[in-house]
């Protein structure tokens, strides 16, 4: 099994035991240059609020800095930017997703923004 095997087979464990429990579901995607966040319905059809590096504003908030979307920096501007979307949707309470990805640098400052700015996990 290589490496994006395992990752996948992570991501598919957590996302069956949160579609048992019915709840809203913050998921995150990281790659090479850009970290997505997206809170789906408890039903995980419908995204209810989204947010990303390569939104314009962002793009400008990180335009003075080196690295512009992959690094923890951006991940915390991700966080709290979510964490609003997410509050103004109605939204208080989530489950979190990190899709496979292991529970450290980006996936979890954005994690930890997101809980400062008022998100529950």
């Amino acid at each position: 099994m290589d490496k994006k095997q395992s990752r996948i087979r992570r991501a598919c464990q957590t996302r069956s035991k949160i579609a048992e429990l019915k709840v809203h579901r913050l998921a995150v995607h990281r790659t090479n240059t850009h970290i997505y966040a997206q809170v789906f319905s408890p039903c995980g059809t419908t995204v209810l609020a989204s947010a990303s590096t390569i939104e314009a504003e962002v793009r400008q908030q990180l335009a003075d800095k080196s690295g512009k979307g992959a690094n923890t920096a951006a991940a915390t501007i991700i966080g709290q930017r979510i964490a609003q979307k997410a509050k103004v949707a109605g939204i208080e309470t989530v489950a979190f997703d990190r899709s496979g990805f292991r529970y450290h640098g980006r996936v979890k400052a954005l994690a930890e923004a997101a809980r400062e700015a008022g998100l529950k996990f």
